[in-house]
């Protein structure tokens, strides 16, 4: 036997508070995508404003070249920077999607249908709303990832100094050259400062490590 199908019934009359339900849900509708755009564009200019802090803070006095920190460390603090500046890239371009939406025209078909533009306000505003935190996210990780990469720059070890070996008749000393007075060479050693005459040296050579010494890691 096949079942009867299912009857429908009107429901009860709209009240009153229904109707005002009814009226700011419509209201409320109409303004989220405004609303929406105008917190990502806040979102991207105070993130400018924090990038504008963080390149002044990367000025300050500090090691300039990457290439004098020692291996692996320059190596690290490019991939921070490489993957700093796609972050960013990416993160900027999602806020301007969010803040201006996506470049492409508007279909004419049921323009004229507010139930039809209101649902398509509704979708653009959840796209809106991914895009921005999105890029949020991803703006943060480019600046996490640049005082990272500064830090490192700062305080990461640098490359050892070329070492000075000195062979003299009575023996052989080997260090990092200090200064140089009056035909004496001062090397600093393990031992602390030694002093050599240039004028008995019977030969000097730039070595990268003393013999004896362990290698640079």
């Amino acid at each position: 036997m096949t079942p009867a199908p299912p009857r429908l019934a009107p429901g009860r009359p709209a009240t009153a508070a229904d109707r005002e339900a009814a009226r700011r849900m419509r209201q409320a509708l109409s303004e989220e995508l405004p609303r929406v755009r105008e917190a990502a564009t806040a979102w991207r200019n105070g993130l400018a404003g924090l990038f504008v802090g963080l390149l002044s803070f990367g000025l300050i006095k500090g090691r300039a070249d990457v290439g004098t920190l020692a291996p692996p460390y320059g190596a690290v603090v490019g991939s921070m920077l490489l993957v700093s500046l796609v972050c960013g890239a990416v993160g900027a371009l999602f806020l301007l999607r969010a803040a201006h939406g996506a470049p492409s025209a508007t279909p004419t078909a049921g323009a004229g249908r507010p139930a039809t533009a209101q649902a398509a306000d509704h979708l653009e505003t959840m796209r809106a709303v991914d895009a921005m935190r999105r890029g949020v996210a991803l703006t943060m990780a480019c600046g996490a990832l640049l005082v990272a990469g500064v830090a490192v720059t700062w305080y990461g070890p640098g490359k050892d100094k070329p070492r000075i070996l000195v062979r003299t008749p009575a023996g052989t000393e080997c260090g990092t050259p200090r200064r140089a007075e009056r035909g004496t060479l001062v090397l600093r050693t393990e031992l602390g400062e030694v002093r050599v005459s240039l004028a008995e040296a019977t030969a000097v050579i730039a070595v990268e490590t003393c013999p004896g010494a362990p290698a640079a890691k």
